[in-house]
């Protein structure tokens, strides 16, 4: 699916609605984004040329990531990063500014709108005279995204209004009240199911090149397993902490019932039983190679620089453009345990942490993921001690914490400028799979199953076997120490991909990682060329137990009487 399509569309729309608008003379009688039937619905388009516009069309509320929240990552929200600017509404999540008028990432309306365009496709296809298979394709494509749009809903504010197939018109009764969660799990999950086998098969021969970002079978079961993900976390599992049990109805299961974990891993396992996606053998290629086996699906964008110019370290900007945009925390560095497996607080004398270099020997996602004083980039090393090019002090936004963000770059060390390359934000991938998957293993009792996930993780990060063949995961690990394993390898695993944010409120650990102070590393450069390292703190973090779920905005709210407000709003 080629990103022009897009362009393309928009231009088409732009023309009907000249049309439809020079043509009116009386009173809107219908919403603005309904286009004349016979124009996107042509009988006569054997080849549904612009039936295949609008579904393009519907693609483009698929959500995307990045530095999207006012050019900030929503992990700069996580406790794993801070911006490295003042006053940025990504902050509004962890200073109390979040209200129901006030919310950077309120989505509401983006997934209504989504919603909609997707049962407008699904009302009107059935016009068009063009191949079936394709059209069946096209068809569990549009429901997917739809079944997506209630997931980022459910997931922000919990159950919502179902709205089925329904288009709705200006003369219709809009009051309409809030599903349970149950029920839209229920929902989401049902539409999986019943699309998937309708999807092209990723690898069949109709998902050649050009099809790749289009919606596979894949995602559809990678849907189905997040949702019961969630579903049987602790947050939704029963879990909730409102008082009143109407609210809580809405916002997850009354009722805590561990069976809940079994249907996470019969998802895992229908995914891993389709026998094609794979781990990539390096890290990084999953994020700089545009095609892989380990993408189940990703949101398809421009080639660009973007993603260098916005987050590497500041002090490059001549002659490239590095705004460093994003401070990564101690936090979230001293996750990264050392390249055996071991935690750099481990009482183990064999880690071989060096606090005196502390850089060294680390698991090698730290190097693709984090910037660090000495790291090597476009041909100098980057300085973030005290003074450096990359830590100069005064006015010039640069790094709080010692630390800047590295993934999703491709290897600048030796260039002396940056190229464009793919920046295609992945929702789903296959390392998640086996991540969900071990923590529902674990959740069920089967720690030793788990760790087996676990150690696919690791041995592809490049973490040494060790001569148990462990990666560092102890003998004998209990269920509470692989619980605790398990949230650090995704932190680590699926850092800035949107997951950090939502995990510490599934996991119901937000008040212990988003309440207290973060750190930074304060670097100071020796007379001898050595550096000495002191924490520092660098941003105090506040979370209530109401910011677990999102408001509901003030503008639906006053719009539909029905609608109950999450609790503490």
């Amino acid at each position: 699916m080629k990103v022009t399509y897009y362009n393309r569309f928009i231009l088409l729309f732009s023309l009907f609605g000249l049309l439809v608008l020079g043509a009116c003379k009386k009173v809107e009688t219908e919403p603005r984004d309904w286009i004349r039937e016979d124009l996107v619905w042509d009988d006569q388009d054997k080849n549904a040329t612009v039936a295949g516009f609008f579904l393009n069309s519907v693609y483009t509320y698929i959500p995307t990531g990045f530095n999207r929240i006012d050019g900030d990552y929503l992990d700069a929200a996580s406790g794993d990063a801070i911006p490295s600017r003042n006053n940025t509404q990504v902050e509004f999540y962890t200073n109390g500014r979040i209200s129901v008028v006030n919310n950077p990432d309120p989505y509401w309306g983006n997934s209504y709108a989504g919603i909609r365009a997707a049962n407008i496709f699904l009302s009107n296809i059935d016009k068009v005279p063009m191949a079936a298979i394709t059209k069946q394709y096209w068809k569990a494509e549009a429901r997917f995204i739809r079944a997506l749009m209630y997931f980022e809903l459910v997931k922000r504010y919990g159950g919502v209004p179902l709205v089925g197939n329904k288009i709705f018109t200006v003369e219709d009764d809009l009051e309409i009240p809030r599903n349970n969660y149950a029920e839209c799990v229920n929902y989401i999950v049902s539409e999986c199911d019943a699309i998937k086998d309708s999807l092209r098969l990723e690898k069949g021969a109709n998902y050649g090149t050009s099809d790749w970002g289009r919606i596979a079978r894949g995602a559809a079961i990678a849907l189905k397993c997040r949702t019961y993900l969630y579903a049987a976390s602790p947050l939704f599992n029963g879990g909730g902490f409102e008082t009143n049990a109407n609210i809580k109805a809405l916002t997850g299961y009354p009722t805590y019932d561990a069976s809940r974990w079994q249907k996470v891993i019969d998802a895992s396992e229908e995914l891993i039983g389709m026998g094609y996606y794979a781990l990539q053998p390096s890290f990084n290629n999953v994020f700089v190679v545009n095609r892989n086996t380990e993408v189940i699906l990703n949101k398809q964008g421009a080639t660009n620089s973007n993603i260098e110019s916005i987050n590497a370290p500041s002090g490059y900007a001549t002659p490239a453009l590095s705004l460093g945009r994003t401070s990564a925390t101690s936090e979230l560095v001293d996750a990264f345990p050392m390249n055996n497996g071991l935690a750099i607080n481990s009482t183990s004398p064999t880690s071989g942490y060096n606090p005196a270099n502390p850089y060294l020997n680390r698991d090698p996602r730290f190097y693709s993921t984090i910037f660090y004083n000495g790291a090597t980039w476009l041909r100098r090393g980057v300085q973030t001690f005290e003074g450096g090019l990359d830590k100069p002090g005064g006015t010039t936004i640069q790094t709080k914490t010692g630390f800047y963000v590295r993934k999703f770059m491709a290897d600048f060390s030796n260039n002396t400028a940056y190229t464009n390359q793919s920046h295609n934000f992945i929702l789903f991938r296959y390392a998640e799979i086996l991540l969900n998957y071990a923590e529902a293993l674990n959740e069920m009792g089967r720690t030793e199953d788990a760790v087996t996930q676990l150690k696919l993780i690791r041995a592809r990060a490049g973490i040494t076997a060790g001569a148990n063949a462990r990666y560092g995961i102890p003998t004998g690990v209990t269920q509470s120490d692989l619980r605790t394993l398990i949230f650090n390898e995704r932190r680590i695993e699926l850092a800035f991909e949107e997951h950090r944010f939502w995990d510490v409120r599934r996991w119901k650990i937000a008040p212990a990682v988003l309440n207290t102070n973060v750190n930074g590393v304060k670097i100071t450069k020796n007379a001898d060329n050595t550096f000495t390292y002191q924490t520092q703190p660098a941003a105090n973090l506040l979370f209530t137990n109401k910011l677990y779920h999102m408001p509901l905005p003030y503008s639906e709210i006053v719009k539909n009487s029905k609608l109950i407000q999450n609790e503490g709003w």
